[in-house]
């Protein structure tokens, strides 16, 4: 990591942070994600966000670089509080580099000259407030990793849980077994983005694939409602041997994990990259379900739009029936397909 300071601009929105060690030397070390960084005076972590100042670690709070109210099944959410709004908001920086990454111009700031975005100063209270406003009943950290700034969303969501509103992260999962024991208490759903099964890919991004694999069973054990997306690449990670190989992972934590699918389309330093095709997306979802995953859904392709819907596992049923992000009808009742009483998992109230 090389030398860093902070913008003027960006200073004034630094708090000292409690997700971190100081060493006797001035150096601190960060878990907030599990790069773990060691940093001395005036070094930046690998997010380029979390700052070591005069022995103590600084990290971003009390603003927004994007605020938006979006229905839950944007993030996606597709087993939490069916055609729900959900307050979503993000800050800057990430602890990978994705060359796929489609929020890059918030969350490559300070890696990426050709990033960009503005800090809308706002308090805790009045992101609790917005929610409150419209009845919204969860708010979400996302747009970028949440990891890094998870003593922003801490202050957000126990004010949040004070009215009853629960808080959750889209995340890469990338995380310290410390910093997850450490925010368990105050998040509810975690999507987890599985990007692939190949430790080179994950290197690339910045990260590393077994501590991804790690995080995902630590949250479900400990009761977090989890969902799992993959971005479908062609020739990057659509092989079948690596579908199977994520679908096997994820039927190992468990069977009842929702696993999205979804289309790539060209972005950020992929530009020269193919589509996904539809033919390649189903493909998964059979994959999926003969190693016997019970809720596959594919996304960003409108084509296949039958697969963005909920089917009882048991009879077929349809459960929920969804046209992009619209909920056209929900027919869940007592957290139970209403034809065979089969229980659907999801947190649906």
């Amino acid at each position: 990591m090389t030398s860093s300071s902070p913008s003027d601009s960006f200073k004034k929105y630094l708090v000292e942070g409690i997700y971190y060690r100081r060493f006797p030397d001035n150096k601190t070390q960060c878990f907030s994600c599990a790069n773990e960084c060691t940093l001395n005076i005036d070094q930046a972590g690998i997010c380029k966000v979390r700052y070591n100042i005069d022995g103590k670690l600084f990290v971003p709070f009390g603003y927004v670089a994007a605020l938006n109210k979006d229905p839950i099944e944007k993030k996606p959410f597709f087993h939490v509080k069916p055609s729900s709004l959900t307050l979503s908001f993000g800050m800057f920086g990430c602890n990978f580099n994705c060359s796929f990454c489609q929020n890059w111009q918030i969350s490559q700031i300070n890696k990426d000259v050709n990033s960009y975005g503005k800090a809308t100063p706002i308090s805790a209270k009045d992101i609790v407030e917005i929610s409150l406003k419209d009845n919204i009943k969860t708010i979400i950290s996302t747009y970028n990793e949440p990891l890094i700034t998870s003593e922003w969303s801490k202050t957000i969501f126990e004010e949040a849980a004070t009215h009853g509103i629960s808080g959750g992260y889209v995340s890469n999962g990338f995380a310290s077994t410390e910093i997850l024991k450490s925010i368990l208490p105050f998040i509810k759903y975690y999507k987890v983005d599985l990007k692939s099964f190949n430790k080179e890919n994950y290197k690339k991004c910045g990260g590393n694939l077994q501590n991804v694999l790690d995080a995902i069973e630590l949250l479900y054990k400990n009761n977090i409602w989890v969902e799992i997306v993959t971005l479908l690449i062609p020739d990057y990670n659509n092989s079948k041997k690596e579908i199977s190989e994520i679908a096997s992972f994820i039927k190992s934590i468990s069977e009842f994990i929702p696993w999205h699918i979804t289309a790539f389309h060209p972005d950020y330093k992929m530009l020269n990259h193919n589509n996904t095709s539809s033919a390649n997306l189903l493909e998964a979802v059979e994959i999926g379900k003969n190693i016997g995953l019970k809720y596959i859904y594919t996304g960003n392709l409108s084509s296949l739009q039958k697969y963005e819907s909920t089917y009882c596992f048991e009879c077929g049923n349809l459960l929920i029936e969804r046209y992009g992000y619209n909920v056209r009808r929900n027919m869940i009742a007592n957290n139970s397909c209403p034809k065979c009483k089969t229980l659907i998992h999801g947190c649906w109230e």
